[in-house]
């Protein structure tokens, strides 16, 4: 159930001389996508990262992916990556539906793994002139190797591993190819779609909620991630007291001795294939308020369930799904009336 976490780029110990020394031959067979529609004066560009300055002279033209969900805001930007990194699903090109719309004919990226960590022979062979993980865990080693191969766009400074939020990775992926004022355009278009859902629903503002999973325990979201974030963009309050179990992490698992804290206004769930019935019979859960009223949302493992994606991914192309779907779910478990969930 890899979509419940983030994967953790692991350290990969390839020497850098291996990495600079591909040759033409080595590089797959992937073409660039030629870009359209670059902006005036986007160009040169500075990029602040958490481990220095990326400078991007020029639009660029192979761009690989070492993030896990910066395609979604490429392809909305009229860009197709030469490669992306694959984290869950098994989709070609790790494109999702919302995604693989904006495709079009162009060709689908490779697929680049984060099993055992980014895999740099690979990526160097690809001869990228853009490596892009904002969304990702790379290292301060793993940032050397990269900028090795090409300028390389790492996490924002200040952001926690696997924690940007779906607009400042919008943002700066479009500045990275001189879209920065379509990549606003975006930003704007589905933050008034987070406005109209506020104002239709009013029930949500200032009733608690937590995103977690069966994992290890009880493993609750924290505030910085982006599935949290979708429930405060929504109206809800974080719960007090969670702070102090999770602290900056993008969250923590906790033991039956404090499941009080899921003891919340609306509670969502990522529930394994076939595990729903499981948590409701958890004795344990079943003593908390939050389940005897009936105010659980469960988002059961389906690859080709598009809500469940989505809800993973919290993109700018994915949004639209989640609010679409997620939304009417919500609602029917925040009014305390289990007859409606």
């Amino acid at each position: 159930m890899r979509s419940i976490l983030r994967p953790l780029a692991l350290l990969v110990a390839l020497p850098l001389l291996a990495l600079t020394a591909c040759s033409g031959n080595d590089a797959k067979d992937v073409a660039a996508t030629p870009q359209a529609g670059t902006e005036s004066g986007a160009f040169p560009v500075t990029i602040k990262n958490k481990y220095g300055d990326t400078v991007i002279k020029a639009a660029p033209q192979r761009i690989v992916l070492v993030g896990l969900v910066e395609q979604d805001a490429l392809l909305a930007l009229g860009v197709t990556p030469v490669a992306t990194t694959e984290w869950f699903g098994d989709k070609p090109g790790a494109l999702f539906p919302w995604a693989k719309a904006k495709l079009g004919s162009n060709p689908v990226p490779q697929v680049l793994s984060d099993k055992d960590g980014i895999q740099f022979e690979k990526v160097a062979a690809l001869q990228p002139d853009l490596i892009i993980g904002l969304y990702s865990g790379i290292t301060a080693d793993d940032y050397k190797k990269l900028t090795a191969i090409a300028p390389t766009v790492a996490q924002l400074p200040g952001a926690p591993d696997y924690g940007v939020s779906w607009q400042d990775l919008t943002r700066t992926v479009g500045k990275a190819v001189g879209k920065p004022h379509q990549a606003d355009e975006l930003v704007q278009g589905i933050e008034d779609r987070f406005a109209k859902v506020r104002a239709e629903h009013p029930e949500f503002k200032g009733k608690t909620a937590l995103m977690t999973s069966a994992y290890q325990g009880y493993f609750i979201y924290g505030r910085q991630d982006p599935r949290s974030r979708l429930l405060t963009d929504l109206g809800f309050s974080w719960p007090a007291g969670v702070d102090k179990v999770i602290g900056e992490k993008f969250g923590a698992s906790v033991s039956g001795e404090k499941v009080s804290l899921l003891d919340v206004g609306t509670l969502v769930w990522f529930a394994e294939k076939g595990g729903v019935a499981k948590l409701k019979n958890d004795p344990l859960l079943k003593n908390l308020a939050v389940s005897k009223q009936g105010r659980q949302v469960y988002i059961e493992e389906n690859y080709d369930d598009p809500l469940y994606g989505a809800v993973s991914f919290v993109s700018v192309l994915s949004l639209p799904t989640v609010l679409d779907q997620l939304v009417p779910k919500l609602a029917a478990a925040a009014d305390g009336n289990p007859s409606t969930n």
